[in-house]
């Protein structure tokens, strides 16, 4: 494997991760706001070759864009969130959370348990299955 000499140990273990639990046959996608979240940081930070690393990865990887049934579930989430005093972002946001959760449950509604990979579960597990990207095999 080829590596980036400026990429970190925890950014190497999630690549060969990645690759691990692709060839295992698990169909990997890449959800649309999270494709934004990392894009934006991208552009800010004028970094082409990520872009283009992200670019290539949407090419070989599974997309799920952002549907009007996935923001309909996301509003659900969000309201539903805050009633129980589980937010995860201040009030005034769109609060990518709850849209990644509602592009999970959408894509469990086509047939496949959508199981969201993440360092961060507390929030996203409300609502959608998701575990520590680590303890996925």
């Amino acid at each position: 494997m080829i590596t980036n000499p400026r990429s970190s140990p925890e950014n190497e273990a999630c690549k060969d991760w990645l690759a691990r639990v692709a060839y295992k046959g698990a169909e990997v996608v890449i959800p649309e706001i999270a494709d934004y979240e990392v894009r934006r940081e991208l552009l800010r930070a004028g970094k082409e070759r990520g872009l283009g690393r992200l670019d290539a990865l949407k090419g070989i990887l599974g997309y799920a864009p952002i549907t009007t049934p996935v923001m309909l579930k996301a509003a659900e989430f969000w309201a539903a969130a805050r009633k129980m005093g589980r937010q995860s972002a201040d009030d005034a946001s769109l609060d990518a959370d709850m849209i990644l959760v509602a592009q999970a449950r959408v894509l469990d509604r086509e047939g496949d348990e959508a199981v969201i990979a993440t360092t961060n579960v507390r929030h996203l597990a409300l609502f959608a299955s998701a575990r520590v990207w680590r303890e996925i095999n």
